[in-house]
């Protein structure tokens, strides 16, 4: 199932119209003087933040999240291009705020369902298969200002309703759903995915806060399992988490143990969602911290009922672990700094560039689960440059794409991996979450606009766009 994956909150824009509410991403600032590599001040955080936000809501240029690539308003030239390079399969998220615009209301908003109605009706016409995510890194911001997030037990209560809403509204329309994106990601930025802000939890042990709302996650995650089940009885609910792949940066034990303590502390996540269970290493983990997780009657049978079908994941790259940092490179990542390695290319971003790496992904992913994987987030952030004849010449996007798909094939042919799709990110230019920036580009379509949202948002082919193209006709590489 190849295609490409984009997140409403970065792409769809829209954010005030057909009566959405502001969801946790519309408040987001971007920090257009801050160093890229520096992620702590790009993705905390404050009360304060929100409250400035609250003040300036006719600012798109700061808040760019509110204006992303407006798919709101191309959204069927966008899936008309998607269908031309052959696409079987489009991974998108449903706006939460913009079902139940407060994400506590008693009816849902009417005119927010007819619109991802027409998504979904446009994307039949052209036989491609919607998978869809249901939380995106964009809780309704009501939830965390009068709830405190997923931190409250009734937010589980709030999503239930929403899930049912949209499986019931759509179940002759979308038969893959992903639960939440990145669940893991609630440890690294808990703001975007958990709605938690740290300051509004003074006097408590914010460990635990967001261990106990990643347990609400779980919760909420199986219950969407559940209902999706029941109401679309062919689905597919996956889970989505962030495949973080670390080496020892030397054979000393010290660094395997440190390289395996960090790939734990993303299986964490996964493990709970397959096996319904929480694992044993993340149970001592709780113990040895003092970490308390309140759990209400019939959590954990939930969790155990219902595990997810198939497992999905972003990979962009590979880091190194160190048990002792010193004198050591440390480079950015997908929302993570960690040691570089010196065998591998580097984006201007940090990223670190390593084909193989996925392979090795797919391969631990399928060993420890022996459950259908999904790619549904991969691909090269690079400043393009369009043409006065409106072209982008993006040469390197397609040798980044190249070498993963060869490693993929590996993974199926040689090691037995049971892959079910591919979907890149981003298929079409978005907001870039971890900067919030648009120059830092993925897509096969160029976006006419600028960090500032400067533009006509006029869409352009890239090189890459007629590459892949290719690829999803032959589905092989072949025609090269």
């Amino acid at each position: 199932m190849w295609g490409g994956a984009t997140a409403a909150n970065q792409f769809e824009g829209g954010w005030n119209l057909g009566g959405k509410g502001l969801s946790v991403s519309d408040v987001v600032r971007a920090h257009f003087d801050t160093d890229v590599k520096n992620y702590e001040k790009h993705t905390s955080i404050t009360s304060e933040d929100i409250e400035e936000a609250l003040k300036h809501l006719d600012d798109e240029v700061n808040y760019p999240k509110r204006h992303g690539s407006d798919f709101y308003h191309h959204y069927k030239e966008d899936i008309a291009l998607m269908a031309e390079m052959g696409f079987k399969t489009y991974r998108m998220s449903i706006a939460w705020s913009r079902i139940f615009p407060n994400g506590d209301d008693e009816i849902p908003n009417e005119e927010g369902l007819q619109f991802y109605d027409d998504v979904f009706d446009e994307l039949r016409k052209y036989k491609i298969e919607p998978l869809v995510t249901m939380s995106h890194y964009e809780p309704p911001l009501n939830l965390v200002l009068n709830y405190d997030g997923w931190y409250s037990r009734e937010v589980v209560d709030f999503f239930v309703k929403y899930v049912e809403t949209i499986c019931t509204r759509y179940k002759d329309k979308v038969k893959y759903w992903l639960t939440f994106n990145e669940v893991d990601s609630m440890i690294r930025h808990p703001y975007t995915t958990g709605g938690l802000v740290r300051d509004r939890f003074e006097g408590k042990n914010f460990d635990e806060v967001i261990f106990q709302a990643m347990h609400h996650q779980f919760v909420a995650s199986a219950l969407a399992t559940k209902i999706c089940h029941e109401i679309i009885p062919d689905s597919k609910v996956g889970c989505m988490l962030t495949k973080l792949t670390y080496y020892p940066y030397t054979c000393k034990p010290e660094d395997v143990l440190e390289a395996q303590q960090m790939m734990r502390k993303t299986y964490a996540y996964s493990d709970t969602q397959v096996f319904g269970e929480y694992p044993a290493y993340l149970l001592s983990y709780f113990k040895n911290n003092g970490i308390n997780i309140r759990k209400e009657a019939g959590d954990d049978e939930v969790m155990k009922t219902y595990p997810v079908d198939f497992v999905s994941f972003s990979y962009y790259m590979s880091s190194c672990a160190a048990a002792d940092t010193t004198g050591l490179d440390i480079t950015p990542g997908n929302t993570i700094l960690a040691v570089k390695n010196p065998h591998l290319e580097t984006s201007a971003w940090g990223w670190q560039i390593d084909p193989i790496g996925l392979r090795i992904s797919l391969v631990e992913l399928y060993d420890r689960y022996r459950k259908p994987l999904f790619i549904v987030e991969n691909g090269l952030g690079a400043k393009d440059v369009l043409t006065e004849d409106n072209q982008v010449h993006d040469s390197y996007r397609i040798d980044y794409l190249r070498k993963h798909f060869k490693c993929m094939l590996d993974a199926i042919i040689e090691d037995g991996v049971e892959l079910w799709g591919y979907t890149s990110w981003a298929c079409i230019d978005l907001i870039s979450e971890s900067t919030k920036q648009i120059s830092k580009r993925y897509g096969y379509i160029y976006v006419d606009i600028d960090d500032y949202g400067n533009g006509t948002y006029n869409r352009y082919r890239k090189d890459s766009f007629y590459w892949y193209k290719k690829v999803i006709a032959n589905n092989s590489l072949d025609f090269e």
